[in-house]
């Protein structure tokens, strides 16, 4: 690339980024703000190891860290409302009829008992039982790229039964206790609500083994790949006779020729390539709909089987479920670029709407570059639809 190719490209890529800063603008009230939360999204997508208040002040030139403080904590303004703008921008550049959503929680490290929703519990991150928080994520993924699209922080029985820590954390008191898989439920059928071009909804078997999480999508006539253990118990008339047993079960009784090598989409390597095999389950399903046990194994290890519930049209080929379920690892990397690259568990901020807020405006730096790729792919496979319900003229 010449030297005139690199200057273009970078004067693109800071116009990009003041659109993106105009279009999300509306979801602060003071003009102050607007300028703090142009200066924290610089910051976050600048080379500062930290993202933390006094690094993102020092990189904006402020001899301060009040600015970059009050944003997360004494303004007023809503970090709900700028979640939606993040969304509708990031849809914008992604979305596309055979998009999915995917559902699934991350933990955040932490010292100490006073930040909102801490706790001992388990973390998929660490491996492990850690004193941490625990937020649960949406994420769209396409053709043209993934980035996480919604959040709410878990809070722990122990915080919601809890008034006093709920008064110092500043918990909304509307918020209450729900399980994970409850707060996932609620959060994709109001993603769904919206309209979101979705072809599946993916998640892991901490959601796939709730029913009423399947059932919510059921009921939406809305095709999933849900993950569930392999000892998940099913349960069935066979015959006027009740029939238990388990994924792990079913699966071993295939013949060898119920197997085909399949893709799983393009990994690092290029193609992942895995043994695919799928069984009806009998139960009734709605019209055009059918369920299915689907699994997994691996080419080298025929003993690392993962299984999934699957709710789908019945002339959905085994190909396209295979396609589908290995869409998941798209919220993974998205935790792991915000995470490494632009601060996602850098969050200082003890209260709910501090957390909330910091995570809103590190997926809005997250969204704006997932657009800049989006943008280099389309140029490279093909012009954008203008067409799309998700164009931003109309979200504006």
């Amino acid at each position: 690339m010449s030297v005139s190719d690199w200057a273009g490209a970078l004067a693109n890529w800071r116009d990009g980024l003041e659109d993106m800063k105009a279009f999300i603008a509306p979801a602060f009230r003071r003009s102050e703000q607007r300028v703090s939360a142009g200066a924290f999204i610089d910051g976050l997508l600048s080379g500062v190891e930290r993202k933390t208040g006094w690094m993102l002040a020092e990189e904006a030139g402020l001899a301060r860290p009040y600015r970059i403080q009050s944003l997360l904590g004494r303004s007023r303004w809503s970090a709900d409302r700028l979640c939606d703008r993040v969304r509708h921008y990031a849809l914008d550049a992604l979305g596309d009829p055979d998009g999915v959503l995917v559902i699934d929680e991350t933990g955040f490290l932490k010292k100490g008992a006073h930040s909102v929703g801490v706790a001992r519990q388990y973390s998929g991150t660490a491996g492990r039982i850690e004193n941490c928080q625990i937020g649960v994520f949406a994420a769209y993924a396409s053709r043209w790229g993934h980035a996480l699209i919604d959040r709410q922080l878990y809070l722990p029985k122990t915080w919601a039964d809890d008034p006093k820590r709920r008064t110092r954390a500043q918990v909304p008191e509307d918020v209450e206790f729900a399980t994970k898989p409850a707060m996932a439920c609620e959060m994709i059928a109001r993603l769904l609500d919206e309209g979101i071009p979705c072809s599946f909804v993916l998640a892991d078997a901490v959601y796939g083994s709730d029913h009423r999480f399947r059932r919510m999508l059921e009921d939406r006539g809305q095709p999933y790949v849900l993950a569930v253990r392999s000892n998940h118990t099913l349960r069935f008339l066979e015959d006027l006779a009740l029939v238990q047993t388990d994924p792990a079960t079913m699966i071993a009784e295939l013949p060898t020729e119920a197997w085909q090598p399949l893709s799983a989409g393009e990994g690092a390597k290029g193609a992942r390539l895995y043994d695919w095999a799928r069984v009806p389950l009998k139960h009734q399903a709605g019209h055009d709909f059918s369920r299915w046990l689907l699994a997994r194994r691996s080419l080298r290890d025929p003993q690392a089987i993962a299984y999934y519930f699957v709710h789908a049209r019945s002339g959905t080929t085994l190909a396209e479920l295979a396609a589908a379920a290995g869409l998941r690892w798209t919220i993974e990397e998205c935790f792991l670029r915000a995470k490494d690259d632009l601060g996602l568990d850098h969050c200082e901020t003890r209260s709910w709407h501090g957390w909330h807020r910091h995570m809103s405006l590190v997926m809005a730096a997250a969204a704006f570059l997932a657009r800049i790729a989006a943008d280099q792919r389309r140029s490279a496979f093909g012009k954008r639809n203008e067409t799309s319900p998700i164009h931003l003229a109309a979200l504006a």
